[in-house]
């Protein structure tokens, strides 16, 4: 294998992070536009527009499970083979990337398969009624069969950028987002499809990105290749893997069990425009969040390759650059939703009504994400230093010890509107996680230095 990525211990941090994380930054906010256009669209189709939206909102919990064991598999794998890749052991890194890619199919098979024969039920549990439900399943019964495309996309592209092909990862992303934008008004309206249509333009640009990432990793541009030879399932390779991905997992899939807790706590105390707002706020948590993963996967090469080489100082110089900028950024975004809330929820719907219960309730919901840069820096970081266990750690902490409770402790404590206070808990939650989570890498980072300056005693 000639090709090499040194470049990662030798370029000026900046420059490097620089190089790295802006096309992931933009194939984050490209990816988030798959599910935001659709729902864009689908509010806006006349007469039910309103309906269809709530409908497809009680899908997203479904559709967060299934990007969440795509990130099992690959954003856990990835951080091992950039390790490796540090410690010159590629032909380690390869045999990761193998039995990823093995273990992501058979995953996406048992998905698809539950998806089909569950999504009616699932649906009504996650907080669908009369009204909405059958938008919801014509929504999920296409959406399942490209669960294959949706799981090799966002799974195998973690190993393109783990390798420092940030460009071409974003471009994997970008190819769908494309189509997508493309194929969602001719669907939508031009064949009269509805949800349907948004259904079938997003698996169509899945399967236009999956080729692409397949085939690139397959490819002669690539450092790790996918062989034949690797696909065999190994334990001693996959579990570490699955370990590191857990956090990522538990970071996703939680937002799926916490958006049910949200739906079903709020049908009950709001009604149908309650859970209808929560499907634009959530949205516009996927703008806030998407970008600063992206600065993390970004900085991830970075820090995992010179972990695995031994160099402290570069690994304590990325740590601080992405925690600055993703702290800049968290603190801009807030501040252009608390003054123009409004803006936001119009892109989703024009019926007055709605607006004004979105606006109140996404300043409320999004009090304090100006301190998310602290948050994902952290754990985007504990994951680079394949420190499994604190990953998973902040991960439980933020939703299930935290979030979940306060979703139904709140109402019940609060005077005023109980939907609103329904909304209150994400801001608490918030705020004691990210305290948690800056206390707890402060000594666990300062452990990973010392154990790299002094690598016997360690």
């Amino acid at each position: 294998m000639t090709q090499d990525n040194n470049f990662l211990a030798e370029k000026p941090i900046g420059r490097l992070l620089l190089q790295l994380a802006l096309p992931t930054v933009a194939a984050q906010i490209i990816n988030m536009l798959y599910n935001i256009v659709d729902r864009i669209y689908i509010g806006h189709i006349p007469e039910v527009g309103t309906l269809a939206l709530t409908g497809v909102g009680v899908c997203m919990p479904l559709i967060m499970l299934v990007s969440a064991f795509a990130a099992l598999v690959g954003n856990g794998g990835a951080p091992r083979a950039s390790i490796f890749m540090g410690q010159k052991d590629n032909e380690k890194a390869e045999k990761t990337l193998g039995n990823c890619f093995c273990l992501q199919i058979i995953v996406a098979l048992i998905l698809t398969a539950a998806l089909l024969i569950w999504n009616r039920d699932l649906l009504m549990a996650f907080g669908a009624d009369s009204d909405t439900i059958e938008y919801g399943v014509s929504y999920m019964n296409i959406y399942a069969i490209g669960t294959i495309f949706v799981q090799l996309t966002l799974g195998m592209n973690a190993f393109i950028t783990a390798q420092g092909f940030s460009r071409t990862a974003m471009l994997s992303v970008l190819i769908g987002a494309v189509t997508n934008i493309v194929l969602d008004p001719i669907l939508i309206f031009g064949f009269d499809m509805g949800v349907r249509g948004a259904a079938l333009a997003t698996i169509i640009s899945q399967a236009l990105s999956c080729l692409w990432v397949v085939s690139f990793l397959m490819g002669k541009k690539t450092i790790l290749k996918i062989r034949a030879r690797h696909l065999p399932l190994k334990a001693k390779i996959i579990f570490p893997s699955l370990a590191l991905g857990l956090s990522f997992f538990f970071m996703q899939a939680s937002e799926s069990i916490i958006a049910v807790c949200f739906n079903s706590s709020l049908q009950k105390y709001g009604g149908t425009i309650a859970v209808g707002a929560m499907t634009i706020l959530t949205s516009v948590m996927q703008f806030a969040m998407l970008p600063l993963q992206g600065l993390g996967q970004g900085a991830q090469p970075i820090i995992s390759y010179n972990y695995g080489a031994g160099i402290p100082e570069r690994v304590k110089a990325a740590f601080k650059l992405l925690l600055k900028v993703s702290l800049c950024y968290s603190v801009l975004l807030w501040a252009v939703i608390m003054l123009f809330p409004q803006g936001f929820a119009m892109m989703f719907t024009s019926d007055p009504d709605w607006l004004n219960y979105a606006r109140t309730a996404l300043r409320i919901y999004m009090a304090c994400m100006l301190l998310f840069g602290i948050q994902i820096a952290c754990q985007m970081t504990f994951t680079a230093l394949g420190n499994a266990k604190a990953s998973i750690m902040v991960a439980v902490m933020r939703k299930f010890i935290l979030l979940l409770p306060l979703i139904y402790l709140l109402p019940n404590i609060l005077p005023g509107d109980k939907a609103i206070s329904v909304y209150m808990a994400e801001p608490v939650a918030d705020f004691l996680a990210v305290t948690f989570t800056a206390i707890l890498f402060y000594f666990q980072f300062r452990k990973s230095l010392r154990a790299m300056e002094n690598p016997k005693t360690s």
